[in-house]
């Protein structure tokens, strides 16, 4: 069977082929894996990618000595999916996770308080989002390590001060470095997709911090004007407990994964641990998810929540909704 790979996989096999670090090595092998269409003739492929990434990460083939370091900005996803922020210095990032999450972080008037990622995770309901707080960027660089950082997220949220008279220049500026790196920020309802060419169409959030200041209402009307057909705009303070509530159902919305639960035969299902899927999965990419010989030998499923009754039998295409109970037979 031919593997079909796609030209996403190849320019992530590209990357890999030109990378010198082992963190690049890595970040480029997790992508080819990722991007990897899953089926029989792919198999021997797919065990051979994880074989490359288990000897990097183990540093087989390092000169004695030597000490690995792996980049701050190399972060496995935990979770429902990463949220990362990012935003010009002072423009309220760190007081946006402090808000959401249980992380102590520091959140300071003065620039660059944030000099490393520090991910936090956000409890949404029974679910879990990572948040990862960034370096703040520059109008002049953004960071080529946090653009891969954003590449492998699932969100991102583009934090701006509203009481800033030159946000609109922040919004310019930050998505055109971006874009320059291959790498778009768009509207988490954009049915846009991943370019042929290597680029990456990211969901994005737009928050504006500090709408309790007098200055904030005129820029945030102007912001409306100017960008609503881009991004989903959030006006928040961060000390009023209603609008991070609000911000925190907004990020898991913008997620766009569903909750599922498996029930093996004769148990009730762990409602506590769910599955995290991206919203419109079936039930046969909920087995393969499982194992892909699930999928493979699936006979049939029962399924509780989306079915027409409880313990529904459903075909393998059935489309699940959040927190759907299923049973896999195979």
């Amino acid at each position: 069977m031919p593997a079909n790979l796609t030209p996403q996989y190849r320019e992530a096999e590209q990357r890999f082929r030109e990378a010198r670090s082992s963190e690049d090595k890595i970040a480029a092998l997790e992508e080819m894996i990722r991007l990897l269409p899953k089926h029989k003739g792919t198999d021997h492929l797919f065990a051979d990618l994880k074989r490359r990434l288990s000897k990097l990460r183990s540093g087989k083939g390092q000169k004695k000595g030597s000490a690995r370091q792996r980049s701050p900005y190399h972060i496995l996803p935990s979770g429902a999916g990463q949220a990362v922020l990012i935003g010009l210095p002072n423009a309220g990032k760190s007081a946006i996770v402090a808000a959401l999450t249980s992380k102590a972080v520091e959140v300071a008037p003065y620039p660059f308080t944030t000099r490393v990622p520090l991910p936090a995770m956000m409890p949404y309901e029974n679910a879990q989002v990572e948040l990862i707080d960034t370096p703040p960027v520059t109008l002049a660089e953004v960071d080529p390590e946090l653009v891969a950082l954003l590449r492998r997220a699932r969100l991102c949220l583009l934090v701006l001060d509203l009481s800033d008279d030159t946000l609109l220049e922040a919004v310019d500026g930050i998505t055109a470095r971006l874009e320059a790196r291959r790498t778009r920020l768009m509207h988490h309802c954009s049915e846009e997709v991943d370019g042929e060419d290597g680029s990456v169409a990211l969901r994005t959030l737009l928050v504006g911090t500090h709408a309790d200041v007098a200055a904030a209402r005129e820029n945030l009307e102007l912001l409306r004007e100017l960008v609503a057909e881009r991004f989903a705009i959030h006006p928040v303070n961060t000390l009023a407990p209603e609008d991070m509530e609000a911000l925190r159902k907004a990020i898991w919305e913008a997620l766009a994964v569903i909750r599922i639960y498996s029930q093996p035969h004769g148990k009730k299902a762990d409602r506590t641990s769910p599955f995290y899927l991206p919203r419109g999965a079936t039930v046969l990419d909920f087995a393969a998810r499982l194992h892909q010989d699930f999928a493979e030998n699936l006979k049939s499923a029962r399924v509780w929540g989306s079915a027409l009754y409880h313990g529904q039998h459903v075909k393998a295409d059935h489309r699940l909704q959040d927190e759907d109970v299923v049973e896999l037979n195979t």
